[in-house]
């Protein structure tokens, strides 16, 4: 499978880039996809969430009335959950929620998000490139050759480069990974993928 190579400004030049198809052009396994992304989401979670229990409540040290002889119900302590004031039963406490997945499944996962994207021509390919210092205006500029303003797109790079990441800083939809970092999420959330031809080569290398 091949692709044309376009220029920084957008434009298509005479060359061109291999799409591995044993990257590109699986079979996906969508229960491969969920997993994976069920992974990063679960791995963003703090977990720092804590309610007080009647343990952690202020007060209720002292029995509120007597056992007997009220014609009330017997109380402990005026901290019980059932009490204005009192603890909160079965809240939530702090937990991990990291999670595990093999890193075969991880690449599988990775194959069939690529392959859906690949089958939906939502993958393009660009000459490597880097900036002296970072510029908005450049990275808009491309996006605008491209044809791809307002649309979320993974722009994934040969290695990692500072002023690339801090050009596309301000623009929200526009997502700069590398190579090597990118995940099945990151693929999904992205209308387009746009690969540095560098970061095409590894690709096919490493995921194939």
């Amino acid at each position: 499978m091949k692709l044309d190579v376009h220029a920084q400004d957008g434009k298509k030049t005479t060359a061109k880039a291999d799409l591995n198809e044993k990257v590109f052009k699986i079979e996906p396994v969508d229960h491969a996809i969920w997993l994976d992304v069920r992974l990063v989401n679960a791995n963003k979670r703090q977990g720092t969430h804590q309610s007080k229990g009647r343990s952690f409540v202020s007060g209720g040290g002292k029995k509120p009335f007597k056992q007997k002889g009220t014609g009330r119900a017997r109380q402990g302590t005026s901290r019980a959950p059932h009490h204005v004031g009192g603890g909160r039963v079965f809240g939530p406490s702090p937990r991990n929620y990291l999670m595990k997945v093999n890193k075969k499944v991880k690449a599988l996962a990775r194959r069939s998000a690529l392959s859906y994207k690949a089958r939906d021509k939502k993958i393009v390919v660009i000459e490597n490139f880097n900036y002296d210092a970072p510029s908005t205006k450049n990275i808009t500029a491309l996006l605008s050759g491209l044809n791809l303003v307002d649309k979320k797109v993974l722009f994934c790079t040969a290695e990692n480069s500072a002023n690339i990441v801090k050009s596309a800083a301000n623009l929200y939809k526009v997502q700069v990974r590398e190579s090597d970092t990118f995940s099945t999420y990151d693929i999904l959330r992205a209308d387009t993928i746009v690969f540095q031809e560098g970061a095409l080569n590894k690709i096919n290398e490493v995921l194939g």
